[in-house]
Order: structure tokens, then sequence, then C-alpha cells
């Protein structure tokens, strides 16, 4: 028997609550930023923050809740071209509860089911999950280095509630 797969180090619901950790994180991230800032500022030719928030918005909620649906819809951010600081935080408030909404309805063995995500990216949906979170600690880490290269002290890493 192969002790990896067959160890189980967390649930469900742990997966849900460190996901949700993040983006509790994250959404600290979007605060701390001036509104200028968050739309104009970037470094080395990289997206402004408010870029990298609406591509974090189209993919969460939506990918979530085509995998529940077992409906691969084509990757987009047209819904979430936002213009302010305040319709970002009240959308990701909104995505956040989508993706806990969807999540919840995923039985866990679907987890290790393909699935094509967006078309385009067919892997079993936990790695599809962990890439969702992934890609956010990636950005976010941008985030990190734009408040700090503006002056700004960003929330500490681990504080994620």
């Amino acid at each position: 028997m192969d002790t990896v797969t067959s160890a189980q180090v967390i649930n469900k619901e742990g997966l849900l609550k460190h996901w949700q950790g993040h983006r509790n994180l994250t959404r600290r991230v979007i605060e701390a930023f001036p509104e200028k800032e968050l739309f104009g500022f970037s470094i080395g030719g990289m997206r402004p923050f408010s870029q990298l928030a609406m591509e974090l918005l189209s993919i969460g909620g939506p990918a979530m809740e085509s995998i529940v649906k077992n409906e691969s819809s084509p990757y987009s951010e047209e819904a979430f071209l936002l213009s302010t600081k305040e319709q970002i935080l009240a959308r990701w408030d909104e995505q956040t509860a989508v993706i806990a909404t969807y999540f919840n309805q995923l039985p866990t063995e679907r987890f290790s089911e393909s699935f094509n995500l967006f078309g385009q990216y067919a892997f079993p949906i936990i790695e599809n999950i962990f890439y969702f979170i992934d890609n956010e600690i990636h950005h976010r880490g941008q985030g990190y280095v734009y408040l700090r290269a503006l002056g700004i002290e960003p929330p500490m890493f681990w504080e994620r509630d």
C-alpha cells in the first residue's frame, strides 16, 4: 500500500480553511494599497496589483462553479474589470463566498477526477485547487514587493484569520 495516497494529512474542511485564510490575507494586501497605487504602480513591467487581483477574482469562484457544475467555460476577466478599490474589495468578498459555496458542494470523491479547467488545463481537481491557492500566493508576493517599494508595511504573511 502506498502510504502517500493512503494517509490523510488534511481533510476537505481544513483545505477550505487554508484557502480562505489565504483569501483573507490577500484581501488585507488589497486594503493596504492606496487607491492610486493599486491601479497604477508597478515594478519591472509587472501588472499593477489591481490587475492581479482581478485575475484572481476571475479564477477562484468561476472555476469552482465550473468544476461543481462539470461545465468547462473559457477563462474571462470581463466580469471582473473593476475601477475602484471599493469595487475590488466588494467582489473579493462576494467571490470568497462563492468559493466556499461551491467548494462545499464538491464531493471529496471528485478530487482525483480530471477536469479540463477553462477548456485548457486538464488536471485532477485537487491539482486545480492547489493551482488556485499557489497562484494567489504568487501574486500576493508581488503585492508585498509593491507595498514595500511604496514604503508601506504589508500584513504579516502568517496572519490569515
